[in-house]
């Protein structure tokens, strides 16, 4: 599993999407702060529906990083009271 690479891919999905709908509004001349704060409200729930098999895969690999970390800091809590394993 490469989570890293999921989670760059997804944060980099999500600002092209920004990037993407500023640019529209600046061929209408929307000024840039307001195409900006506008993309920014804008691209957050259409991500949501655009991305969402994505955005599964990198829920799915923190829950899997998290639960590995868990477990690791169990087994060394269980060393650390002279529990063996």
């Amino acid at each position: 599993m490469h989570l890293g690479r999921d989670v760059t891919l997804y944060v980099l999905a999500r600002l092209g999407m920004v990037a993407a709908v500023m640019a529209l509004l600046m061929l209408v001349n929307v000024p840039l702060l307001v195409a900006m704060a506008v993309g920014v409200v804008v691209a957050l729930p259409l991500s949501l529906f655009l991305f969402r098999g994505m955005r599964a895969r990198v829920a799915a690999g923190l829950n899997e990083r998290g639960e590995a970390r868990k477990a690791e800091r169990d087994r060394l809590r269980a060393q650390l009271r002279g529990e063996t394993a």
